[in-house]
């Protein structure tokens, strides 16, 4: 997971393998002193070796931190005041899966929404309903539940998509129903196109002007990116694929990003590549070094990106390709850099590092 942040507290889950736990600690944005933590006890189970107990990113808001823990044998979503106190817990099913689970909750208006998918070829020939969930924030209570096919679980985390002229839609991506617009107050899906991902999902969509971006692959590498034009609430048949790319330019786990016409991608083999978000057009594509299970950021035209070697990659935002820096954190990490106050927040198997911001 990476780290999340509100004012002087920055969030972050870790694991204790050896006693099967969860563990959401609260930290000093000021001097990385822990201010609280919260531990839960898990079911223990087998999953891949890339993955954790504390795959999930918490997410916050003003009031509270929302946090998931998803095992085989549960999954227990917890809001938490920012003092540390409980204020409520849901328990759901455990995920049945290949690889462990490996989904965030977001949030939207007064809403927490996560996905709740299982693998087809699971335990009891796959019997467990797959669903998406949206939970009152203030009570935990369930305001509406959407069932899913039971294809391939999806590790996507959904995002908030605000077309103009229209209400906002939850947009999610799957195997099982390629990308996929739902009405965030009642869970309703507005418009689908389910051909759209052929394979294991596991990056986030990306609103890319009027487009939405997902890519899937499998075996650790990328095998297709599609941008898909949306369809609509009186014109749900209008979504259709816009181009799509396969090869290099489509990542598997990592998130692209979109900024000012252009969409950058990051694989996990290590190409970077740079693509006209509205054709498609690759103005390249290059191996700055080593490869990446974490997202990019944007910071004021650049791009920061942690491969899985624990290097931080500063690479420009633009049309042309260029690498001002490499910095290296000495240690593994698979976690997205968070940005708040000035300064950037990167994330380690065992450390949390604060750079940037005036010292007092």
């Amino acid at each position: 997971g990476s780290p999340v942040i509100w004012n002087d507290k920055v969030f972050v889950t870790c694991e204790d393998p050896e006693q099967a736990g969860g563990i959401l600690l609260a930290l000093s944005v000021s001097d990385g002193r822990t201010l609280w933590q919260k531990k839960y006890k898990l079911t223990p189970y087998r999953s891949h070796n890339d993955n954790s107990y504390a795959t999930s990113t918490p997410t916050v808001d003003a009031e509270r931190v929302y946090v998931l823990w998803q095992t085989a044998g549960e999954v227990i979503l917890a809001a938490i005041n920012h003092d540390g106190r409980p204020i409520w817990q849901r328990d759901f099913p455990g995920i049945y899966c290949r690889f462990g689970p490996g989904t965030s909750p977001v949030l939207f208006d007064d809403l927490v929404v996560f996905t709740h998918e299982h693998w087809a070829k699971g335990p009891e020939g796959g019997k467990h309903e797959s669903s998406w969930i949206a939970l009152d924030r203030e009570t935990g209570r369930t305001r509406w539940e959407t069932k899913r096919n039971n294809a391939e679980i999806s590790y996507s985390t959904p995002c908030i998509y605000r077309p103009d002229g229209r209400e906002p839609e939850l947009i999610f991506t799957s195997w099982a129903h390629g990308v996929t617009a739902v009405e965030p107050q009642t869970g309703r899906v507005i418009w689908e196109l389910d051909s759209a991902l052929p394979a294991r999902v596991v990056s986030s969509p990306v609103i890319a002007g009027d487009l939405i971006v997902g890519t899937c692959g499998k075996g650790g590498t990328g095998i297709q990116l599609s941008a898909v034009r949306p369809g609509t609430k009186d014109n749900p048949r209008k979504a259709a694929l816009a181009y799509k790319h396969t090869g290099k330019s489509a990542p598997y786990v990592p998130t692209s990003i979109a900024k000012d016409g252009l969409l950058f991608t990051f694989h996990d083999q290590g190409d970077v590549s740079c693509l006209r978000v509205d054709t498609g057009k690759v103005l390249w594509s290059e191996k700055p070094g080593g490869r990446f299970y974490g997202s990019p950021v944007w910071v004021n035209g650049l791009l920061y990106c942690i491969n899985r070697k624990g290097e931080v990659l500063v690479i420009k935002a633009a049309p042309a390709y260029e690498l001002p820096a490499v910095n290296p954190l000495g240690e593994k990490s698979q976690a997205t850099p968070a940005v708040a106050g000035g300064k950037m927040y990167l994330r380690t198997y065992s450390q949390l590092i604060s750079i940037g911001g005036r010292t007092q």
